[in-house]
């Protein structure tokens, strides 16, 4: 099951900021640790990690710096600054009370409804 488009483009900068808060990471580490962690039910393309990337950078909640990958290229890292510490805790908080309440709807109704 691939996440819907219009589900994830609500989540993408919170999934991010979640990653990232695991340590720093180059793009495709995002990617590949998001994908991995749902059980490839979430794959994120490059069109929508990158611009989300330069949008959270913009706001102050990720810094980014060149270093050499694992690999031996040269890669942006990403990394949280406490601005993206504090949205990534209130975006968890919106999102926790978010899904109870939509499991409550779609739980089952008492009498099979």
């Amino acid at each position: 099951m691939k996440a819907p488009s219009d589900l994830l483009r609500g989540t993408v900068e919170m999934l991010v900021l979640r990653t990232l808060s695991g340590g720093p990471r180059h793009g495709y580490g995002i990617a590949r640790w998001i994908q991995e962690t749902t059980d490839q039910a979430v794959v994120l393309e490059d069109g929508s990690l990158y611009p989300a990337l330069y949008r959270m950078e913009r706001q102050g909640w990720i810094d980014s710096e060149w270093r050499t990958s694992e690999l031996g290229r040269r890669a942006k890292y990403y990394e949280l600054t406490r601005e993206g510490r504090a949205r990534l805790a209130a975006e968890t908080a919106n999102w926790l009370a978010f899904s109870t309440a939509v499991s409550k709807v779609l739980r089952p109704l008492e009498g099979g409804a």
